[in-house]
């Protein structure tokens, strides 16, 4: 492969390029320059980075699909003028933005790693230098055939390199703020990157990157809970206009027995909603077939989301139901592996 020697830093918004109002202590967005002041080390960072700024930035609790047809384009338009690509970005839906662009990015050949931080950059305590600039360390690193070695959509945290699309933020307040609770970890950066080759997607190099800037937004994700009441289920599962439903049921995959809960669903996988069944449980995965609480889901036309997260879940649905217009495509599809978010082959 050709390479560049470049790498294109994309300041979306988030805590990392944020500074303290003085007059209220609140944090608020800087002008993006600020981050190349409290980085001096980028002038020892060996590819050269060029930068694109968002403005006015972006709150990442604001960030909308049509945003992430933004990031999309923005990055196919310089798509071979880098070697990779690292997105600063809130923690806050960093999750979820890396799942949709990895359903967006048909056959990704490059890196593309979204980080952020706890901290803004200006602390002292900040953790937000060493996520910056290993990320675009790890951005630009490559096989000595010219390779990537991590062509994904990526998110990087704390020392962890994770597939995007299942990655979760566990944690508010410390700076493991990350993990992959059902995927193993792609990269461990420590004194030295220690890649776990066998864990990372490779593309086909023959084949071009395909863009899709499309989503349709008409999801909604559904949690169970003792005592869940019919009528308010029923508005949900019975919304105009509602295409997908990520439902998240207890356990391997388990809703309450009830009449009325197994016919509103299966009513709404009949009039065209594709429905997911998704576990509550941060690790482990959907197996409807283990208990009867489970079956009964199954045999109501309702698809299982394996191990996926919710926010991969969630986007899929978003991503499949721009693509095709049928229900049962979208169910077929949502029973396959598009970007590695699911683990299918041990079920």
């Amino acid at each position: 492969m050709n390479r560049t020697n470049k790498v294109l830093l994309i300041y979306t918004g988030g805590t990392i390029g944020m500074g303290c109002d003085p007059r209220t202590g609140a944090l608020e967005p800087l002008d993006f320059n600020h981050l190349a002041k409290n980085v001096p080390e980028f002038e020892q960072i060996q590819p050269d980075i060029d930068t694109f700024q968002f403005v006015p930035a972006i709150d990442s609790s604001d960030i909308t699909p049509a945003r992430w047809g933004e990031i999309v384009k923005l990055i196919t338009k310089r798509y071979y003028n880098y070697d990779g690509f690292v997105i600063l970005h809130g923690t806050d839906t960093m999750a979820y933005t890396a799942s949709a662009l990895s359903f967006m990015f048909e056959n990704l050949t490059k890196p593309i790693i979204l980080t952020g931080s706890q901290l803004p950059i200006g602390q002292l305590r900040t953790d937000g230098k060493e996520n910056l600039m290993t990320s675009i360390e790890l951005a630009a690193a490559y096989h000595s055939d010219g390779r990537p070695m991590v062509p994904e959509v990526c998110v990087y945290f704390n020392g962890h390199l994770l597939r995007g699309n299942r990655s979760t933020k566990q944690n508010a307040e410390e700076f493991n703020a990350f993990d992959s609770f059902n995927y193993p970890h792609l990269c461990e950066a420590g004194v030295n990157f220690t890649f776990k080759e066998h864990n990372i997607m490779q593309p086909d190099y023959k084949r071009p990157m395909v863009p899709h800037t499309k989503l349709d937004s008409n999801v909604t994700v559904f949690s169970l809970f003792p005592g869940v009441e019919e009528r308010i289920a029923r508005h949900i599962l019975e919304a105009p206009g509602l295409r997908g439903i990520v439902m998240r049921t207890y356990g391997s995959g388990n809703a309450p027995q009830s009449s009325w809960l197994t016919r509103l669903l299966k009513e709404a996988s009949e009039n065209g909603a594709v429905v997911v069944n998704v576990s509550q449980c941060i690790s482990g995965k959907v197996e409807m077939n283990r208990y009867g609480a489970g079956y009964q889901l199954k045999d109501s036309g309702i698809v299982s989301g394996y191990d996926s997260t919710v926010e991969a879940a969630v986007t899929k649905l978003m991503y499949l139901q721009a693509q095709f217009n049928d229900p049962n495509l979208i169910r077929k599809h949502m029973n396959r592996s598009i970007a590695g978010e699911i683990t299918i082959d041990e079920f």
